[in-house]
């Protein structure tokens, strides 16, 4: 027997014909045409907002990415100089100290000299200075001038008298302000480094 299977199809209407006038046709499309030239519009000028704020952005990334950078490497290469300051103000400043004891004291007795009467100058100093300072003063003051072991004074200290009045020469607190300013410097750098 052969399978027979029921037609649901219907016949199509007719479609009815629908008069428009050209004038309704021509609004219509002037109509969409505005709709979709400003939906348009307001998507380039979305995108073009978007864009702006992620260069924006981008940009800010990299100055701060820039900035930490610059940092960092500061931070390295004061680190890297540090034990060579540290030595500086250690080792080598006291010693160039010590050798700039007696020209110091020239320095500072020849406007002494200018106005002096016959009154001596007493020069106090450490004994391990004496030699340094009669070698570079001998002759080269046209002074009356004595000088003193004392012994309380250190290496790089020297005292100067002229009657009542006394100047100090302290070539070893120099160098310790020198080196606390060094460290100082260090150690204000590597705060900044750990609290930004």
């Amino acid at each position: 027997m052969a399978l027979r299977l029921e037609v649901f199809e219907v016949t199509a209407p007719e479609p009815a014909i629908v008069v428009t006038d050209a004038v309704a046709v021509e609004e219509g499309r002037q109509a969409s045409y505005e709709e979709g030239y400003r939906a348009g519009w307001e998507d380039a000028v979305k995108a073009r907002s978007e864009e702006e704020a992620r260069m924006q952005a981008d940009l800010a990334r990299n100055l701060q990415a820039l900035g930490f950078t610059f940092r960092e490497a500061r931070m390295h290469v004061l680190r890297g100089i540090e034990p060579l300051m540290e030595a500086l103000v250690g080792r080598i400043l006291p010693d160039m100290a010590r050798q700039m004891l007696a020209p110091l004291v020239l320095e500072t007795l020849m406007p002494l000299a200018d106005g002096m009467s016959e009154a001596p100058v007493a020069l106090l100093v450490h004994p391990s200075a004496r030699a340094c300072l009669e070698r570079l003063l001998d002759g080269a003051v046209a002074l009356p001038l004595v000088i003193h072991d004392e012994p309380s004074l250190d290496e790089g200290q020297a005292t100067i008298r002229l009657g009542v009045t006394e100047t100090q020469v302290d070539l070893d607190r120099a160098v310790t302000d020198i080196a606390a300013a060094v460290r100082s410097y260090f150690d204000l750098t590597q705060q900044e480094v750990r609290h930004g």
